[in-house]
């Protein structure tokens, strides 16, 4: 009795808040290299973001095309994302990388180059976007399950939170930079920053081998010819797991708020009247929310419940709606502060949650299924939010987001208490330990 008692202790400790189990996965020295690196070239990617979407709104005066933009940078994520979750589970993580970190890095030096010789057109920031976005569907697939070949299982909710750290550090530093440089140098200059921040992940790559793999993952890479039996087992997979699929569906819908550069450079300039400057402060407000957001997450339960993602859910569609209709721009900033405070707390639970609900040989699926989701879904959500800013109101396509994550969270509740858990499938979607695996994920529904 001693024993049980002191085991349901150590367990209420490690699900107390605790800043300290927040960064745990940086006692890795593999991670914290990748950590930083990631920060920079994060930070670089929001620089070129907020450039192109406001030198392409400067070429065509039309909120439309920032959505088309969108709509060229993540259609291969949806149309690639659950294949990319299959490659992602039978390659070699850390060579894939290699190869998309060294790609985009040619591909943002060529927008540079361009911009720089005054021939820039608006076509062509669609196509370096389409070709950006093919390479980003297994690249971010892979970087998120390459964390934990770098920390392993048991440090995977600090480094999935953390990993929103990176993204949100990026929302503050890259915009703020982006406004600077938008200012001074121009939106060339952005883009070449932007090609400059990848040779610090390339160089973490280059030096650093992982500790941690997957066993399931080499099982998967010998089953040459297999990839397409297991796209299907993954797609089955995340069917017959209620609370993944509503998290995903979730996720989808986040991408209406996360693609800000739709939405936001015409909620600046046309409710506001803000210039370039005041559109980057915006983004950077958002980013100075987020980090709170990310700790917050990181710090909770290493095992967040659905109904936890699903109660942040609606907190920041309330967040997303009051800030749309914010009457002063001092109201706007302050209400994309808290915006960013809680949407992030919610998509870093959804994230840990998907990915610990998923068993170890599923896991690149998830999350290639996620990729397809965040960002993949925005072809859609984002010349629907383009549209929404051009012919209904600025405040109303800003407000979409809210609108879409209520109705999902609403919708989706009773799945994500759900309890009774299908069979767990091995990789080919055949039965495994069934009784292990129910416990497990009731475990993780509750």
């Amino acid at each position: 009795m001693a024993v049980a008692g002191n085991e349901a202790l150590e367990g209420a400790e490690r699900e107390r808040p605790s800043l300290r189990r927040s960064f745990r996965s940086l006692e890795t020295p593999a991670y914290r290299s990748w950590f930083y690196s990631q920060v920079l070239s994060a930070s670089g990617t929001m620089t070129q973001g907020v450039a192109i979407s406001w030198l392409l709104l400067r070429l065509t005066g039309n909120g439309v095309d920032l959505g088309l933009l969108t709509a060229c940078t993540f259609l291969p994520s949806l149309l690639l994302g659950p294949y990319a979750g299959a490659l992602v589970d039978r390659v070699d993580r850390r060579k894939l990388l290699i190869i998309t970190q060294a790609l985009l890095l040619l591909f943002a030096a060529a927008t540079a180059a361009v911009i720089a010789a005054g021939a820039v057109q608006a076509w062509m920031l669609f196509v370096v976007s389409a070709l950006t976005g093919t390479v980003a569907a297994p690249d971010g697939t892979a970087r998120q399950v390459y964390v934990i070949d770098l920390v392993g299982t048991e440090r995977v909710a600090s480094a999935v939170s953390l990993y929103e750290v990176i993204l949100n550090v990026s929302r503050v530093a890259g915009p703020a930079l982006g406004g600077v440089l938008l200012a001074t140098a121009g939106a060339g200059a952005c883009c070449a920053v932007n090609a400059a921040s990848y040779g610090a992940p390339l160089i973490v790559l280059l030096l650093h081998k992982p500790a941690y793999v997957t066993a399931l993952s080499g099982a998967a890479a010998a089953r040459k010819g297999k990839t397409f039996a297991d796209l299907r087992a993954g797609l089955r997979y995340a069917r017959r797991h209620r609370p993944i699929l509503v998290c995903l569906f979730l996720a989808a819908a986040s991408g209406m708020l996360f693609s800000l550069g739709v939405s936001l450079p015409v909620f600046a300039t046309r409710v506001f009247h803000l210039g370039g400057g005041g559109y980057g402060l915006m983004m950077a407000a958002f980013g100075v929310g987020a980090l709170p957001g990310a700790l917050l997450a990181s710090a909770g339960p290493s095992r967040p419940s659905g109904r936890r993602v699903g109660g942040l859910a609606l907190v920041t569609a309330a967040a997303v709606l009051g800030t749309a209709l914010a009457p002063v721009a001092w109201m706007a900033f302050a209400g994309l502060a808290v915006v960013g405070c809680v949407s992030i707390w919610f998509i870093a639970a959804a994230n840990t949650f998907v990915q610990l609900a998923a068993d170890p040989g599923m896991r690149g699926r998830m999350m290639g299924l996620w990729t397809m989701a965040l960002p993949g879904s925005n072809p859609v959500t984002g010349p629907s939010v383009g549209w929404v800013t051009q012919y209904v109101g600025s405040r109303e396509g800003f407000g979409l987001a809210g609108l879409a994550l209520a109705v999902v969270a609403s919708a989706g509740w009773r799945a994500l208490g759900w309890r009774p858990a299908p069979a767990v499938l091995d990789p080919l979607g055949h039965r495994e330990n069934e009784s292990r695996g129910v416990h497990a994920f009731r475990t993780l529904a509750r």
